[in-house]
């Protein structure tokens, strides 16, 4: 006959000569051995302020561009789906965003030998413009936290391996609209088919504030 041992509490007092214990919480993070660029924290209590005319909307004005209206899904899914987390929070599933202009793709084609390198960088940076489109539409870009992950999906050639450079066009638009907010891990992933032909899709992850309803 199996027998269940009882679970050890988690202790509140240290050993002689051990640093003081404290119970893992949402609310702190550490990390030994990670520096600020290896490792961003999101502490559910983090308070934050945005100064008058310094927003993400402000921003994209300063660099000249306007979010699109969000497109709407072409299959069967949703543009984003919300999570509750917990203390106010949600994450946000950004379903992969593609270029479109009246329902067409803008471009089609592989990389690098139909659609050039600087041509598939502008492409994921509008892929990321949609995507910050959604987020605002979702949630409202004052109130994302972070964005946590980036998927870049490229449609490549055979040999092709310059993935990350085309990846960069989506996330520095990220980080140059939200800031330390917009930094995130990312993958850049080499495909040879994308839907629509078109050679660049973006998806993505972020933590946000719930919105207030109005």
């Amino acid at each position: 006959m199996r027998t269940h041992r009882p679970r050890r509490p988690f202790p509140t007092t240290a050993s002689p000569g051990q640093a003081p214990l404290t119970r893992p919480s949402a609310t702190k993070y550490k990390r030994e051995g990670l520096q600020t660029r290896d490792c961003v924290a999101v502490p559910f209590s983090t308070v934050r302020t945005t100064e008058p005319g310094d927003g993400p909307l402000a921003r994209l004005r300063d660099l000249g561009l306007e979010l699109p209206a969000p497109p709407a899904a072409v299959a069967s899914y949703v543009p984003a789906a919300l999570v509750p987390v917990g203390e106010g929070r949600v994450l946000v599933s950004v379903s992969g965003q593609v270029l479109l202009r009246d329902g067409a793709p803008v471009l089609q084609g592989c990389v690098p030998s139909q659609v050039s390198v600087e041509a598939a960088i502008d492409n994921a940076r509008s892929c990321a413009l949609n995507v910050l489109a959604q987020l605002e539409r979702a949630v409202g870009l004052d109130n994302v936290d972070q964005v946590l992950q980036l998927s870049v999906f490229v449609r490549s050639d055979d040999g092709f391996e310059a993935q990350p450079q085309v990846a960069n066009g989506a996330s520095d638009l990220l980080v140059a609209v939200l800031g330390e907010r917009g930094r995130h891990a990312r993958a850049a992933v080499g495909v040879n088919a994308l839907p629509l032909g078109v050679p660049v899709e973006v998806a993505a992850l972020a933590l946000a504030r719930r919105p207030t309803p109005a």
